[in-house]
């Protein structure tokens, strides 16, 4: 890790924050894709039927 003098913490929790915020993102696009997903395959179901 480069030496960041008096700004070490900042950086660092401005790192944490972008990565927390990078995962969230994420989670929320998979559960929002699996629920598609779900509704897609009943509306099929329905429409089959």
């Amino acid at each position: 890790m480069p030496d960041l003098g008096e700004y070490a913490v900042e950086v660092t929790v401005a790192y944490g924050v972008s990565l927390l915020a990078l995962a969230l993102v994420c989670f929320l696009y998979i559960r929002r894709s699996r629920s598609v997903k779900r509704a897609l395959t009943d509306a099929e179901a329905r429409k089959d039927a």
